[in-house]
């Protein structure tokens, strides 16, 4: 993960004691998950973040339980010498399925004489929630690296039995297979696009005009289906620069991280691949990178997000004014042309234009005098105190 930052948190114990009701104000989280979403969503939103909810994909039962039931009884019948189960809703809903078709005890029967092994503790979880034990875990939680293992020990003439997740990793299957291995299948769920990409597209133009502080991803293809999206807007561009800008790419472990990396773009990620670790990370970065203080002639400023604080005073700014401020704000008593502050807005605007923005940013503001006109040159923010 050369290109991923990260971060040792603590898990969801240290994520509760270090819990502020006002820790994320001003700040807003795009969240591109949809299963477990509500989580991310309820831990953001009591810490004072505004949420912008983006599902890119979503987790959806196989359309007939049919073929699965098919793959459950000749997984029965081949009676495997081994087990990898990838994902505990997989895991879960594969014996409720299962067990609906009434195969469910032989199933638990066939894999109780199998030895077992899981990508990770959340399959341990769902795993030993079945009434079954497994005998390992992969090095990194990661299928490749589970099938990395079991190579290492040799598969020449054994029945594997695989769970797959919503994308089916063609490829490692063909490693086991290319090494000697009978494979069988079982596909519980998928993962697909959603129906109405409205959302998606809305998170799009969010990333672009830096109006979301940062972005998380809890698997690969939420990543590869938001950046797919921003391509077919023709904004694949403008998002990949907000990346290595403003705006903050959060992934929860070194599977989702991979495409980001891919795409050039340098998430953040815990060390500890799990939900409260990516909340705890994320309300840290945003608090110690994304808050900035200046203290100016004014008073001191603090920009957080998207809400500006002028000792105690407080305002939140529309996207354009944001932009805006943040020009202004980047090189305090620096004098910016209109010309630059001109590339913060829409279209092509003309000097007057940039005028009448910079007197809404003005009204906006707690306190209107802070931004100060330099007659023929532009605007500026000027630091320092009074005499």
């Amino acid at each position: 993960m050369d290109g991923v930052i990260v971060a040792d948190v603590e898990t969801d114990a240290g994520l509760a004691a270090g819990f502020r009701s006002d820790q994320l104000d001003g700040f807003r989280i795009g969240v591109t998950s949809d299963r477990r979403s509500e989580d991310l969503i309820a831990a953001f939103e009591r810490r004072g973040a505004e949420v912008l909810h983006a599902p890119a994909i979503r987790i959806a039962a196989v359309d007939d339980d049919a073929e699965l039931t098919r793959d459950t009884a000749a997984i029965i019948d081949a009676r495997p010498d081994l087990f990898l189960a990838t994902t505990s809703y997989g895991v879960r809903r594969w014996f409720e399925v299962a067990d609906a078709a009434g195969l469910g005890a032989e199933l638990t029967e066939v894999l109780t004489r199998a030895r077992i092994l899981v990508r990770g503790p959340k399959a341990r979880g769902a795993i030993r929630a079945a009434g079954l034990e497994d005998s390992g875990m992969s090095v990194d939680e990661t299928t490749a690296s589970l099938i990395d293992q079991v190579l290492a020990e040799g598969v020449t003439g054994l029945t594997i039995a695989v769970q797959l997740h919503g994308f089916p990793d063609v490829e490692q299957i063909d490693r086991l297979r290319d090494a000697g291995a009978r494979v069988l299948t079982a596909a519980p769920y998928r993962w697909s696009l959603p129906e109405d990409s409205t959302r998606v597209l809305r998170l799009v133009d969010a990333i672009c005009t830096g109006s979301v502080d940062a972005v998380t991803f809890t698997s690969a293809p939420a990543v590869d289906a938001l950046l797919a999206t921003a391509e077919q807007a023709g904004k694949l561009g403008a998002v990949l620069d907000a990346f290595a800008d403003s705006v903050t790419a959060a992934a929860v472990g070194p599977v989702t991280a991979a495409p980001l990396e891919a795409a050039g773009i340098r998430p953040i990620a815990p060390h500890r691949f799990r939900m409260g670790a990516l909340i705890r990370l994320v309300c840290e970065h945003l608090e110690t990178s994304a808050i900035r203080r200046v203290t100016t002639s004014r008073g001191t400023i603090e920009l957080r997000g998207r809400l500006v604080v002028v000792d105690g005073q407080s305002a939140s700014l529309s996207p354009t004014s944001l932009a805006l401020f943040r020009l202004l704000l980047a090189d305090p008593g620096r004098v910016v042309a209109r010309s630059e502050l001109a590339t913060a807005l829409p279209e092509d605007p003309d000097d007057h234009a940039v005028d009448m923005a910079i007197s809404r940013l003005r009204r906006s503001l707690p306190v209107p005098d802070l931004i100060a006109t330099v007659i023929k040159r532009g605007y500026s923010i000027p630091i320092g105190h009074d005499d």
